[in-house]
């Protein structure tokens, strides 16, 4: 039967395609597909050569493992093909392989099958003659690799001599060169200190490294080694099993899977196959899949080879962690700290079992080095529970010049200003009062204990507020109808008011809590009290430039830079105006610029000074050089006593610390208060 010429076409462009893909992946190993696109492309010509017997060719990729070895090492030819596997993707590929089996063998019972994890590394064939290891390759086209002993005698998990009695006169195994993902993210950080290229992945990580020239650089990375079968044995005889054949390799030095099982029938081989997968994110490499072998070496015997793989193996292959789809667009969400960040909108596509048509993108710097533009054809990556993310365009598939990814001037949630401050990869909504975003956290921060000390307000409460729409800022807090607040959950009309009185109780503060509760970024209660003591109102640090700024204690051009953007949004000042217009107040304090009487003096307040609140106190203190410390210690210039004490006067008296009443305090800070 002629074959259509669309089909020749097709077949031959399949062809073409894995070939390329088999080079980027196997020598130079830059891979521009992810396995799933690479085993969608195999299995279609797969089918093609089923149907069609006169298509397939020695050259077709179908036939062979891999590609050409690099030119730049040794060619090395092994004794022993390496072959690849067949591939399973669901349970009923899973049963009808055992079917198959089983028919093949005319075997009626249960049979037993040798499992471990399948690693996402670099095939190897490690050769050793009288118990010394002579030569390490790479799989290569299987037939043929590269020599890369120099490098692999590198890897501690290697033994450069074989231990035991039972060691063979030659041995050639066959394992995994990979790298666990700690040091891989070790390696990726130095790289990216030093500047260097970084890793998409372990995988890239372990075949670039084993790959080097140099061998001095692959010492210095993190790779490992874990056999998985022999190829040819000579001196010594092997158990008669896979998984007892493995056991064999460890007793003579070689490390093996410690997820290995030996399973008696294909339903323990699906229970495995679960329990790996649940497994998956919690172990320390990057496993893609499960390896499953008859263990019966007589039975494997039996059963025999296609061109390309054993009949007696298959690898059941995890969901796709890594796919291709297309970059819509990106969008900038605004987190409740007011950072903006991007989001990749991606054509939809299973990633992991899962759909997914968003993704992080990082930062905008992460988008820059990876060169990242809206309408490439990505790569992303979804690890368990863990949010997906584009780990790198396809460059080979961009078209024409596309668009790069900006950051918005202005926020798109409340269309403040959006800063990125030196040194900083974060931009910034400038809007912390007024940004829907940013709404919970900034009231749960205004009613805080250190802040406004608004008693009863709780974080579930300020959420179900929220929620309910009966607060859209803190402003709002003061303006709250008491008959609603009793309607919320867990609430009554007791609760309400008690609630309405402590709000209305906050209502009195100082200049020092009210700055603090504004929740400007890097503004702490040490840096508020600083700028309330030089300012003494809200108005002078409101309109006060950068410069006047900086000559307060405790704050820095970054400190200065985030107060002047808060105060130049015309909404943050509107808020600030309505909470003044609320009833806000502070007793007035006029300390600006005051001599530094007391400087490198350590104070410590206790018990209730009259007129003032251990607040104003400290703040009168500071504006005259002095540090407010919460503890006594024998360094402490002086313990000011005012009603009720605690216990830090008694630990002043045990030191020798001296110790200033309200008469004493008002003498040390002298007649220009």
């Amino acid at each position: 039967m002629a074959i259509p010429k669309t089909i020749q076409a097709e077949a031959g462009q399949l062809r073409q395609e894995l070939n390329e893909h088999n080079y980027r992946y196997h020598v130079l190993d830059a891979p521009v597909i992810t396995d799933q696109a690479y085993d969608k492309l195999f299995r279609r010509l797969q089918q093609l050569e089923q149907e069609y017997p006169e298509l397939v060719s020695a050259d077709s990729p179908t036939q062979r493992v891999g590609s050409e070895p690099a030119s730049h090492f040794e060619t090395v030819t092994h004794e022993v093909a390496m072959l690849s596997l067949d591939n399973a993707f669901d349970e009923e590929e899973m049963i009808a392989f055992d079917r198959r089996l089983r028919d093949k063998l005319d075997y009626q019972g249960q049979l037993a099958y040798c499992a471990e994890p399948k690693l996402d590394g670099l095939a190897v064939s490690l050769l050793y003659e009288g118990g010394e290891l002579t030569r390490a390759a790479t799989r290569g086209d299987g037939r043929s690799g590269e020599n890369i002993t120099a490098n692999a005698r590198t890897i501690a998990s290697i033994p450069l001599r074989l231990l035991g009695e039972k060691v063979p006169d030659r041995i050639e195994l066959r394992g995994e060169v990979y790298m666990e993902v700690e040091g891989f993210d070790a390696l990726n950080q130095s790289q990216r200190q030093a500047g260097g290229k970084l890793f998409a992945n372990p995988r890239n990580a372990a075949a670039g490294s084993l790959r080097l020239l140099d061998s001095r650089i692959t010492a210095s990375r993190p790779l490992t080694f874990c056999s998985y079968g022999i190829g040819l044995i000579e001196g010594v005889d092997l158990p008669p099993g896979q998984f007892q054949q493995m056991m064999y390799l460890r007793e003579i030095g070689l490390p093996i899977s410690r997820q290995i099982e030996l399973l008696d029938s294909i339903d323990g081989c699906l229970d495995y196959y679960r329990r790996m997968l649940q497994q998956r994110e919690q172990l320390a490499f990057d496993i893609d899949g499960v390896v499953f072998k008859l263990d019966d070496s007589e039975l494997q015997r039996q059963a025999g080879f296609v061109s390309r793989a054993p009949r007696w193996a298959i690898a059941y292959k995890f969901p796709a962690q890594e796919v291709m789809t297309t970059l819509l667009d990106v969008d900038f969400q605004v987190g409740r700290t007011g950072a903006l960040t991007p989001v990749a909108r991606l054509e939809p596509v299973a990633v992991g079992g899962v759909m997914v048509s968003n993704a992080t993108l990082h930062n905008m710097d992460e988008i820059e080095r990876k060169d990242i533009r809206i309408g490439d054809v990505v790569i992303v990556r979804r690890a368990g529970d863990v949010i997906p993310e584009v780990v790198a365009p396809v460059v080979q598939q961009r078209e024409g010049e596309l668009p790069r990814p900006q950051m918005p001037e202005r926020c798109p949630v409340c269309d403040s200003e959006v800063l990125q401050q030196p040194g900083q990869a974060a931009y910034r909504c400038m809007g912390g009062l007024v940004c829907a975003a940013q709404r919970k956290e900034a009231i749960k921060h205004f009613a805080s204990r250190k802040a406004m000390d608004i008693e009863g307000l709780g974080d579930k409460l300020v959420e179900q507020m929220v929620e309910q729409g009966l607060i859209d800022s803190v402003a709002d807090l003061y303006h709250l109808p008491q008959a609603q607040v009793a309607e919320l959950p867990r609430m009554a009309e007791k609760s309400a008011s008690n609630l309405l009185e402590a709000l209305d109780q906050s209502k009195k503060t100082s200049l020092a809590r009210f700055i603090y509760a504004l929740g400007i970024r890097e503004v702490g209660e040490s840096t508020a009290e600083s700028l309330a003591a030089y300012f003494g109102e809200l108005e002078p640090l409101m309109d006060a430039g950068t410069e006047t700024l900086q000559k307060v204690e405790d704050v820095g051009p970054v400190v200065a830079d985030n107060i002047r953007h808060f105060f130049d949004q015309e909404k943050n000042r509107a808020i600030v105006e309505k909470l003044i217009a609320a009833g806000i107040h502070w007793p007035s304090i006029e300390v600006t610029q005051q001599a530094q009487t007391l400087e490198g003096k350590t104070y410590v307040i206790s018990g209730t000074l009259e007129g003032l609140s251990r607040d104003q106190a400290a703040s009168l203190l500071k504006a005259r050089g002095a540090r407010v410390s919460g503890s006594v210690s024998a360094k402490t210039s002086a313990v000011i006593s005012g009603e009720n004490p605690g216990s830090k006067v008694a630990k002043a008296e045990a030191l020798g610390v001296e110790i200033l009443d309200q008469a004493g305090f008002e003498a040390l800070l002298g007649d220009d208060r």
